[in-house]
């Protein structure tokens, strides 16, 4: 399995690694441990002591270095050997550290060469701090799949008519061709769905029936290796889109970091600029989400990969559809920066099992 490595991944919500704690996590089929040193700065190590290769995730934080709890060797947050209670701290007693950086809530690994690790080059996900408690919910999900499986399932919504037709779906995304545009290496899926039928959820929150017709739209934002925003709002049909209606705009992320070629990491947040004082409608909205994202995209995805196998997509054979442009130009880029990532000698691993394909 080929990754790209000079990137930013996304580890984990900041506050799954908290002060005194260790969070052990598989990244790119590379066991991590993440932790805190005494001022709060994350760190990253291999999730190995080079003693006897014990996890160091077994071990415990104390003074804010990392602690085998094996033998009892302590690593700081650059891998550096702090302690070795059996006698001197040898050159040898290192462990490889990799940068991270926490910005947007989160915390971001450079999984790649260090020299590179420059934290402006992490996506600008800046509204998610800035959001009020009150209107900011976030989760995460371990996904059974490959995390492209999951990158498609995002950019290509017209899912949403099938897979969710009793919450989001009312057939409108399916009626509606998609527009996009690639800005900046940064691919765009765009619908602009007019006088349609609102969706379940959308009646729910509107108070209006099906009955009724609305003008809604949604952005779907890609960048490498797989960060995207999805942003979408709605008024009524016909009125203007800054109107005194337009008070219903949802902006989201979903974040997908490979664990292993069959699984992933799913993060996902959203805020919003309506009932942004209502925790309680906060907590509802939270939890319809997780909801659909558990019980039905997470087994739809995960019965696609077992289906799959071990087998290439490509090699399968997809029938593509006009539906699947933005994924599909989305897996080709992304084969063509790893490609170019291995030409020039960076980190990487034999290209077989991820991304590609024919043209088309």
């Amino acid at each position: 399995m080929s990754y790209l490595s000079n990137c930013w991944y996304m580890a984990a919500w900041a506050d799954e690694v908290e002060d005194g704690g260790l969070l052990a996590r598989r990244l790119l089929d590379q066991p991590i441990v993440l932790f805190r040193d005494e001022a709060g700065k994350p760190g990253a190590l291999f999730d190995r002591c080079p003693h006897r290769f014990a996890p160091l995730s077994k071990g415990r934080v104390a003074d804010g270095v990392l602690a085998c709890g094996y033998h009892g060797l302590a690593f700081d947050r650059e891998g550096k050997c702090a302690l070795n209670p059996h006698g001197a701290i040898l050159r040898t007693l290192s462990v490889r550290h990799y940068p991270v950086a926490e910005a947007h809530r989160a915390i971001w690994i450079w999984m790649g060469d260090p020299a590179l690790a420059d934290p402006g080059l992490i996506r600008d996900l800046g509204f998610l701090a800035v959001a009020p408690d009150t209107a900011f919910s976030k989760g995460y999900l371990h996904g059974e799949g490959n995390y492209l499986l999951y990158v498609d399932n995002i950019l290509d919504l017209t899912h949403v008519d099938y897979l969710h037709a009793t919450t989001l779906g009312s057939g409108a995304f399916t009626r509606t061709r998609a527009q996009i545009s690639e800005n900046d290496g940064r691919i765009s899926v765009r619908r602009d769905c007019l006088n349609e039928v609102p969706s379940p959820l959308m009646r729910s929150i509107r108070g209006i029936t099906e009955a009724d017709r609305v003008d809604y739209w949604n952005t779907v934002e890609w960048s490498a290796p797989a960060v995207m925003t999805l942003s979408g709002g709605n008024v009524p049909a016909g009125e203007a889109r800054d109107g005194p209606h337009n008070n219903m705009n949802t902006m989201n992320v979903h974040i997908m970091t490979p664990e292993t070629s069959r699984t992933t990491h799913y993060f996902f947040a959203s805020t919003r600029d309506f009932a942004i004082d209502d925790a309680a409608f906060n907590a509802r909205f939270a939890e319809t989400r997780n909801t659909i994202f558990s019980t039905e995209d997470e087994p739809m995805i995960q019965a696609q990969q077992q289906r799959m196998g071990d087998t290439d997509f490509w090699d399968l054979q997809p029938q593509l559809l006009r539906i699947d442009e933005a994924s599909v130009r989305v897996r080709r880029k992304l084969a063509r920066m790893i490609e170019a990532e291995a030409d020039l000698g960076q980190p990487h691993r034999r290209i077989e099992h991820l991304v590609g394909g024919p043209e088309r």
